[in-house]
């Protein structure tokens, strides 16, 4: 695994290393000794998948706060994604700056967002699936969002012909900085 540190201070882009012959190819996509050498969270505790039958589908801006925030990682393992993170944390050097990475089942990458940022992403194609490993388990209670479109971020999305997104990431109030 290649990690590569990216323009947020704490996340990381994870390449794999694959092994290639007749039959096809070999990669190893997590490893808690390699993880935590580096200094990422490595403690997964809940893994979940996203599935979104139609282009332009669009989830987020999402996190967990308080005692539950979480760590994720992020891998496309079917289709594509525009995947956005946004730095929440206050005293980061980074705070309210933004990056966005193109993950697919082709580049077969991963993305390690630390705690105290908000993920979202945007499907690229019909028939995409999103495997996320989390650092804390779901509490609805420390559940958060933010529109995708705040003007607190100024997340440049990919246009689409048609975006869908549910009433309850519509619903989310502005970022209060």
């Amino acid at each position: 695994m290649r990690l590569t540190p990216l323009d947020l201070d704490g996340a990381v882009l994870i390449d794999v290393d694959r092994i290639v012959d007749s039959r096809g190819h070999f990669a190893r996509v997590f490893c808690i000794d390699e993880l935590t050498a580096a200094g990422l969270d490595a403690g997964i505790v809940q893994a979940s998948v996203s599935f979104n039958n139609k282009c332009g589908t669009l989830r987020g801006l999402h996190w967990q706060a308080g005692a539950q925030a979480e760590a994720k990682y992020v891998r496309c393992t079917r289709g594509a994604i525009f995947d956005a993170i946004v730095d929440l944390r206050p005293q980061s050097p980074t705070y309210l700056r933004w990056v966005s990475i193109e993950l697919s089942q082709d580049n077969q990458r991963t993305l390690y967002i630390p705690k105290g940022f908000a993920h979202g992403f945007q499907t690229l194609c019909d028939d995409t699936e999103i495997f996320y490993q989390m650092t804390e388990r779901f509490a609805p209670e420390a559940a958060c969002g933010a529109r995708f479109d705040d003007a607190a971020f100024g997340i440049v999305w990919p246009k689409t012909e048609q975006r869908i997104i549910s009433d309850k990431d519509l619903g989310y109030p502005g970022f209060a900085l």
